[in-house]
């Protein structure tokens, strides 16, 4: 009898909604574990971390009980939990785990996985144009609602114009 392989629900708001660019960091596929678009409600996005690796900020989710996030559910592998941990910088303290509710194709899923900044800035630091392409094809790959991602690219652009 073959064992069943541990797994974890993990929501993607920002860079990993892209599977493209997720399975640069896991080494493979991960179309396959996408469950769907999904929301986290009671948060905002913000850009209150600044990556020396990607040289430009990049996004946060931070409490706002007016607001909703928009992102990607994936339920992955239990393998892929340490190379996701260092893609977000958990060992040098860059995020941190933080276990939210989360809504997909009319269920809820309870203690989901997702990544905060540990160390937030004080204000907003615009992403780079490689960033924001990024963050937006996974948004628009995974088939968030159309309103939210011109929302997305507007909040982007105006950083940029700051």
């Amino acid at each position: 009898m073959q064992q069943q392989e541990q797994d974890f629900y993990y929501f993607a708001y920002g860079s990993c909604m892209c599977p493209v660019d997720l399975k640069r960091s896991l080494g493979e596929s991960t179309y396959p574990y996408v469950v769907g678009a999904a929301q986290l409600s009671g948060y905002r996005l913000g850009f209150y971390r600044y990556s020396l690796h990607r040289k430009c900020g990049v996004l946060d989710v931070v409490p706002d009980s007016t607001r909703v996030v928009h992102g990607v559910l994936y339920q992955l592998p239990w393998r892929f939990s340490k190379a996701i941990d260092k893609r977000e910088d958990v060992p040098r303290g860059g995020y941190r785990h933080e276990y939210v509710d989360i809504h997909c194709q009319g269920k809820a899923y309870k203690q989901v996985r997702t990544y905060v900044v540990v160390n937030k800035l004080s204000t907003e630091v615009a992403p780079n144009d490689w960033y924001f392409n990024l963050v937006l094809r996974g948004a628009v790959t995974c088939g968030l609602p159309e309103d939210y991602c011109w929302s997305l690219f507007n909040h982007m652009y105006k950083l940029q114009q700051m």
